[in-house]
């Protein structure tokens, strides 16, 4: 293919596209090599038809490539009016053929290895992202097993500590009920007592008339409602034992349980001493009646003074205000302030802050609870022998600490989804419920 390139000193456009940049170099110097010996053949065969006198001599202003091809070219003539003539590689400053053939090997070479690096560097990167994917993936998939592996282990140490809060309170409930029917024997035999010395008066009386016969008999069925009515009361208070118990099961509140069960416990032991001490033969003791308060509570808080005396009389026995098993105050727990004053406690709190005001409304409490835009105020009745929300949750609660700690936990609304989570302390000193514990 060389060989008829420089034979006919032309190649075909759309294969020369296809050779690359040395290639190109290389072709154009075989093709000026070609043309130089073609010249220098044709000027030694014209010197020697003008030596032979063959032929006159000329200018030469062109040269025939081939007798087959119509294509010439033009020479350049130099200063002497003679061809100019410049052989590369043989020229002030030109580089040698071989030289330049290096360097184009050089380059070629070059432009080859960085080739090949590109390729490798593709290769070894794709290696070196897919080892860290899978390095990240196996990561991700240790960790999620940790994780799986603690939560088991967490859930397993869970239940067992549900079993043992439920056998617990299973042992615990057992106990009462015994306690219970021990409770109720004793009654009834108290009981029995009573009867049988009503009905031996009774009887010794009623042998006169008619009238006094029928007067036993109303005895006799007073005293069975009576009976009937204790111990209705007696189931009633084992219903709600049992209630309580489930309860704290579900919340897990044992800690909170445990003074009740000593409370109970001191209940028992009073009562179990009281019956243990009761006479022998001849009429039983009466039965006894609960004091009364040493002060008479008005129907609702008239006054300051009175707010202060129903606290010190009725809550401070029940440690309303202080922290559960201490003798601190709670943070959360105000005096006798009005809602504007604890609006402004709770202002530049977040949602979730909240504080225990005595109110002067009833007898009781209010909370103040902070909003993501505003506050709700939520009354706490005190009245009775418990604590809960007027109109808002039906529980009931041993105490005001018991309150708030199961709404730490448990929304108050279902609506508005309230969570009692950051007290608000107190502000100025002396603090706004010193009158209260003088």
């Amino acid at each position: 293919m060389l060989q008829q390139i420089l034979h006919d000193m032309y190649i075909d456009p759309e294969l020369l596209a296809e050779l690359s940049d040395v290639q190109k170099h290389i072709l154009f110097y075989k093709m000026r090599e070609e043309q130089l010996r073609r010249w220098r053949e044709r000027e030694a065969w014209e010197a020697l038809a003008q030596a032979e006198g063959l032929r006159p001599p000329k200018v030469k202003r062109g040269m025939w490539l081939g007798a087959a091809s119509d294509k010439h070219i033009q020479w350049l003539l130099g200063a002497d009016g003679d061809v100019w003539v410049w052989i590369m590689g043989e020229g002030p400053g030109d580089k040698p053929y071989e030289e330049i053939s290096e360097e184009l090997i050089a380059e070629r070479a070059r432009l080859q290895a960085q080739r090949e690096a590109e390729e490798l560097w593709r290769q070894k990167e794709a290696e070196i992202t897919k080892k860290f994917r899978d390095a990240l993936a196996n990561e991700k998939a240790r960790i999620l097993a940790e994780k799986w592996k603690v939560e088991m282990e967490d859930r397993k140490a869970a239940k067992v500590l549900e079993e043992r809060i439920r056998e617990e309170f299973k042992r615990k409930e057992e106990e009462e009920r015994k306690r219970g029917e021990e409770q109720i024997r004793l009654q009834e035999e108290q009981r029995a007592k009573e009867l049988y010395w009503t009905l031996k008066q009774a009887q010794l009386q009623s042998h006169a008339s008619e009238n006094e016969e029928r007067e036993w008999e109303e005895q006799l069925r007073r005293s069975k409602a009576a009976d009937e009515e204790r111990s209705s009361r007696a189931q009633r208070a084992r219903d709600e034992y049992r209630r309580h118990s489930l309860r704290a099961i579900q919340k897990g509140t044992v800690a909170g349980l445990s003074s009740m069960f000593r409370e109970l416990g001191q209940s028992h032991e009073q009562e179990a001493r009281l019956y243990h001490h009761l006479p022998g033969p001849g009429p039983p003791p009466p039965l006894a009646i609960p004091v009364s308060r040493t002060w008479e509570r008005p129907l609702r808080p008239v006054s300051r003074e009175v707010i202060v005396r129903w606290f010190k009389e009725e809550q401070l026995p029940r440690r309303a205000g202080f922290e559960r098993n201490t003798k601190s105050i709670a943070p959360w727990f105000h005096g006798i302030i009005s809602r504007e004053d604890a609006e402004d406690l709770l202002e530049n709190m977040t949602e979730g802050a909240f504080l225990v005001r005595v109110s002067d409304k009833i007898w009781g409490y209010t909370l103040s609870y902070r909003l993501q835009k505003g506050f709700k105020h939520f009354l706490v009745d005190a009245s009775g022998d418990f604590y809960s929300f007027l109109g808002v949750d039906p529980n009931r609660h041993a105490t005001l600490t018991d309150l708030i700690d199961f709404h730490k936990e448990e929304i108050i609304t279902v609506s508005g989804g309230e969570l009692l989570q950051e007290p608000c302390g107190q502000r100025e000193s002396p603090p706004d419920y010193h009158l209260l514990f003088e």
